[in-house]
């Protein structure tokens, strides 16, 4: 028997860990004045980041039609998988489990869990990881989806945004809270725990990078630990070398945010995605 893990975009999985693992990525769709790309595919992220300022109108993010799920997932089974895993962002956050899900019930060639992930970027990401490893050494989807409940309960996302100016344009906040907070110069502050998220507004940067900091030190000890940023390496790897002494052995992923979420987010986003260890 033989289980292979199929994900979205947004996990922000590196591509070779992809290719490794035997992953499945589906793409999701940005619709910018420029043009409509799949994500990944026709539009690399630092392009995204460079012109995303400048859209105007702003850009826009879609989810995949059921069909393309479908496709995959009969693909796979063409191929001689015998059941198929789907770990997708969070339902909170997006229709794409939901969309998932209504692909899984027209499969008939093979048998599809569809499972959310209740976290976004690499939160979601290391959850396709584990899958893939779990998979490759023969668990059962019972013992997988019992691992990966596991892991949900230990794992916290948190970013400090830069600006409040995308999530306004995206219409995801109330413009008045927009405007104020522009005026005020706050920096909001998102987390993302087991499928709920929150949010915290913080006066200035330096007062954000403080309080990521105070976050990572909260969760450790740590089982894995990603950096992620949106157009912001350099200031990103200060933060790193700031909880340094937290970091678990091995290597550290660095991810830029999938465009898919940084056109709600904007450039300029600093964050962690990790994993407490037991």
């Amino acid at each position: 028997m033989s289980i292979r893990i199929v994900t979205d975009s947004t996990c922000d999985l590196p591509p070779d860990l992809v290719r490794a693992h035997r992953i499945t990525v589906i793409p999701t769709y940005i619709h910018t004045p420029v043009g409509n790309f799949r994500d990944g595919v026709e539009l690399s992220r630092q392009d995204f980041y460079a012109r995303l300022p400048g859209f105007h109108p702003a850009a826009t993010t879609a989810a995949p039609g059921p069909e393309v799920f479908q496709a995959v997932y009969e693909q796979l089974a063409a191929e001689g998988v015998s059941e198929v895993l789907s770990i997708h962002v969070s339902s909170q956050l997006s229709a794409i489990c939901e969309i998932a899900s209504r692909a899984a019930a027209a499969t008939g060639l093979i048998p599809v869990t569809v499972f959310d992930s209740r976290q976004l970027s690499l939160g979601t990401g290391f959850q396709v990881l584990a899958a893939a490893q779990f998979a490759s050494e023969g668990l059962s989807m019972k013992e997988i989806l019992s691992r990966l409940e596991d892991q949900i309960r230990r794992t916290h996302v948190f970013a400090a945004l830069d600006t409040l100016e995308f999530l306004r344009r995206s219409g995801r906040m109330n413009l008045a809270l927009s405007f104020i907070g522009t005026l005020l110069k706050i920096k909001p502050f998102l987390k993302m725990y087991a499928g709920e998220a929150t949010a915290e507004r913080i006066r200035t940067r330096a007062g954000a990078m403080r309080r990521l900091v105070e976050l990572v030190h909260e969760a450790a000890p740590l089982e894995k630990i990603a950096l992620l940023h949106s157009n912001a390496l350099e200031r990103a790897k200060a933060v790193l070398e700031e909880v340094k002494d937290m970091l678990p052995g091995g290597d550290i992923l660095v991810a830029e945010i999938t465009p898919v979420i940084g056109t709600h987010l904007g450039p300029g986003v600093i964050g962690f995605a990790c994993i407490t260890r037991k």
